[in-house]
């Protein structure tokens, strides 16, 4: 018996997960237990939940893998800092905070005190990493492997072909040129300053024309082998001044990546006070335009390079579901797959998959895919009645009902008849999601089909900006009539065009181009959620509830306190924690 540890460590969105004999059992973001978004450092109470749910000791990891590497691409780096004019004092501390990093085995002392740790640390590459979290829990026996990110172990980009347990990596793009780079550059340069804010412009971009493509194409040049270079006269991360990346009691964040000629091309950047203009929607949309021409350029030549017709993405740049929804479109590739952390948490798996197959694995063939997001903290029956115990007071303030429904299909249509009035519902079940989509187990629903159910769980919970779209969860098998391409989407990594004839019938997830980033639901893969659509569609004919995270403002919810304290806190409807309904 085989077991791996894989971490995403002092970086953002900081994660484990445990892999036992080449089957995942756990995976977790420390964001959920730390409650601050994308949380980086060491995550020591992932690595707990990974341990306890398994139910063994640190003294029975016999490896530990972690997703950097600082020894790749060490002559690279040491001509960049020969010849770029990067200052000593940048270079010291960015050593500085790497040797802290690389003590894996220090930090599981101080973070698990009592435990002992005999194992081997195996440091794997960033990108390989990528790599290895889309391709080695794939369905695919053969597939190219592209990752595109900002920038780790100084590259930005790799690709290469995955066959059986194998994984190459044939082609990179180094440091200072990043797809990420840019579309973070861009994010800040419209007014979204905060880490992670790049799907505002996703959903912001429809809202605008691409005017500016012609002018980017003098920022990001592209190559017929696929490549891309940016010109660095509109960026100051290569310079050092802009790459200020840090984080500080666990939150992640960095310089301004954008330089003043940046203002000169495109005219001033937008204050995040300032309220958004035509101006500002162009340029979210000739961004997103420029990030996608780059992106198929690269498909392409890989596509020429491989001749192989499946593709696996991973890297932050796979959180671009709209590139990633048009992939059967305007690329060469007719399978696509995408796991629900494509990000740097997702790493972790990709290192203890990379180390469990380079240590002899399951040789050619490969056992595990991940076909579901389900490997996180759940709640017992007992653990939710006693945190509903403790808030019994609370919930009599507020008015509330609450009742116990042992039958599944019961609790389905009293949940599936509450949604068609238009309440809004937080939905609790089973085991946490890994990535940060919630997929049916940490959801709030709401009715598809009311226009103004945007409005209203902006008004009673989210608060979030006007432009942004909520997403569906449909049956799988009600693909083909609602959406015009018909594929597996489990992680909600893709958006597709809803029918034109459907549109007027589900306003509430349909964006202002006519798309949705769809969640296909199996009764294999999630078989609760799967009768609660069904209950909604036999009440109402769509095949579909309305979809958002369960959370305001703040990580998904991991434990059922922190779902109660959502509820009471916003103006929820109601609750369902298991079997348990709680309504206001």
């Amino acid at each position: 018996m085989t077991y791996v540890l894989g971490l995403n460590a002092f970086h953002a969105d900081a994660a484990a997960c445990l892999v036992k004999d080449g089957n995942l059992v756990a995976a977790v973001e420390e964001e959920r237990f730390r409650r601050i978004k994308h949380w980086g450092g060491f995550p020591s109470e992932a690595i707990k939940y990974c341990l306890a749910e398994a139910g063994i000791g640190l003294a029975e990891i016999e490896h530990v893998a972690v997703n950097s590497d600082n020894r790749a691409n060490r002559w690279r780096k040491l001509a960049y800092v020969l010849t770029s004019g990067v200052s000593p004092s940048y270079v010291l501390s960015r050593l500085r905070q790497r040797g802290e990093r690389a003590d894996v085995a220090g930090n599981l002392a101080r973070s698990l005190p009592g435990e002992s740790f005999r194992g081997t640390v195996h440091a794997v590459e960033h990108h390989l990493c990528h790599l290895a979290s889309a391709f080695l829990v794939s369905p695919h026996d053969k597939a190219v492997a592209v990752s595109v990110d900002g920038f780790g172990d100084f590259s930005s980009a790799a690709w290469g072909l995955g066959e059986g347990g194998t994984l190459s990596v044939d082609g990179r793009v180094y440091f200072p040129h990043s797809l990420g780079v840019f579309y973070e550059a861009m994010t800040q340069f419209i007014g979204f300053p905060h880490y992670g804010d790049e799907y505002k412009v996703m959903g912001l971009a429809p809202y605008g024309e691409p005017r500016l493509v012609d002018a980017m194409k003098r920022i990001v040049r592209l190559e017929r082998d696929g490549t891309f270079a940016l010109d660095l006269r509109y960026f100051r991360h290569a310079s050092g001044e802009g790459a200020n990346y840090q984080v500080k009691d666990g939150i992640p964040s960095g310089g301004q990546l954008w330089s003043d000629g940046l203002v000169d091309l495109l005219g001033p950047a937008r204050d995040p006070a300032a309220p958004l203009e035509d101006r500002h929607r162009d340029i979210a949309r000739s961004a997103q335009v420029t990030y996608e021409n780059a992106f198929f350029n690269l498909l392409e030549a890989v596509h020429r390079r491989y001749g192989v017709d499946a593709l696996v993405l991973a890297g932050g740049c796979a959180y671009n579901s709209v590139a990633n929804g048009k992939v059967l479109e305007r690329s060469p590739f007719r399978k696509l797959y995408v796991q629900s952390a494509g990000g740097d948490a997702g790493g972790a798996i990709g290192a203890a998959f990379a180390i469990w197959h380079k240590l002899g694995g399951t040789g050619a063939k490969r056992r595990f895919v991940m076909d579901h997001a389900y490997w996180g903290p759940s709640a017992t029956p007992d653990q939710i009645a006693s945190a509903i115990d403790e808030r019994r007071a609370d919930f009599d303030a507020a008015g509330c009902t609450i009742e116990r429904i042992a039958d599944e299909a019961t609790l389905c249509r009293r949940t599936a008849q509450a949604i068609s009035e238009g309440k809004v519902i937080g939905w609790f079940q089973g085991r946490l999601e890994w990535g940060p989509r919630a997929l049916g187990n940490r959801s709030i629903l709401g009715d598809p089909r009311r226009a103004d159910m945007k409005d209203i769980l902006n008004l009673k919970i989210k608060r979030r900006e006007s432009f942004r779209p909520f997403a569906p969860s449909i049956l799988r098998e009600a693909v083909p009539a609602w959406f015009e391409t018909d594929d597996d989407v489990p992680f909600m990594m893709q958006v597709f065009r809803i029918r034109a004839e459907k549109r007027k019938e589900i306003p509430a997830v349909t964006h202002v181009d006519g798309t949705g980033r769809l969640q296909t639901v199996t009764w294999a893969g999630n078989p609760r959620y799967a009768r609660l659509i069904e209950a909604f569609h036999a009440l109402t004919g769509v095949p579909m509830v309305l979809n958002t995270s369960f959370n305001e403002n703040e990580p998904v919810v991991c434990r059922p306190e922190e779902a109660i304290d959502c509820f009471l806190r916003t103006r929820m409807d109601v609750l369902v924690l298991g079997d348990t309904l709680i309504a206001r």
